[in-house]
């Protein structure tokens, strides 16, 4: 599961056509929020056997978890690794995102560098899958942003956004509704798995 994991969040870098461990290693070196996503897919990680293996997976998970912190230091990354994620995260330029623990994230999600997903009360947003998350975002408590929808750069999201629409603004409004979202490129789809 957790490498079906990591190959989907390679899919929405490079793509079908391009995965291969050249294009992979690529991905890994060039891209930091690839980087990112391959540690917080491992620091997840858990054994379900009872045999030494399990203490061989908690080892890795612990290690996973210290190389995830330093390295969300270094591109200054908050994503908490025991937050809800789909397939197919994209994190597009790296850089000061901030996530809530209890945040729900779905399928095929584009994250713009300066995004906030938080909560002062303990329950983050859900996101739908096929989302668009331009920079500079926020995202304000308990909402629900719909499936194939677009938040505009610079947006205060405080209310919930139906599917199919974008949202722009302080606070934001749904300014135009579409039939799919033409942002996600290279989207994992699970009948590949």
């Amino acid at each position: 599961m957790i490498f079906l994991n990591i190959y989907s969040d390679f899919i929405r870098y490079y793509g079908y056509d391009r995965a291969n461990i050249y294009c992979f290693i690529k991905c890994y070196f060039l891209k930091p929020g690839f980087r990112y996503t391959f540690w917080f897919r491992l620091a997840k990680s858990k054994s379900k056997s009872k045999s030494k293996s399990k203490s061989k997976c908690k080892s890795i998970s612990y290690i996973s978890r210290f190389i995830l912190h330093c390295i969300s230091r270094k591109y200054f990354i908050e994503i908490p690794y025991n937050t809800e994620i789909g397939y197919g995260l994209f994190i597009s330029h790296g850089g000061s995102i901030i996530i809530n623990s209890t945040a729900k994230i779905g399928n095929n999600v584009n994250i713009g560098h300066f995004c906030t997903i938080g909560s002062n009360h303990g329950k983050a947003a859900i996101i739908g899958n096929n989302v668009y998350i331009g920079p500079n975002v926020s995202i304000v408590e308990d909402v629900i942003i719909g499936d194939e929808s677009i938040i505009g750069a610079g947006s205060v999201v405080v209310k919930s956004i139906r599917k199919n629409s974008t949202a722009v603004g302080v606070p934001s409004r749904v300014i135009n509704e579409f039939k799919t979202n033409k942002y996600i490129k290279n989207r994992y789809c699970e009948k590949y798995k």
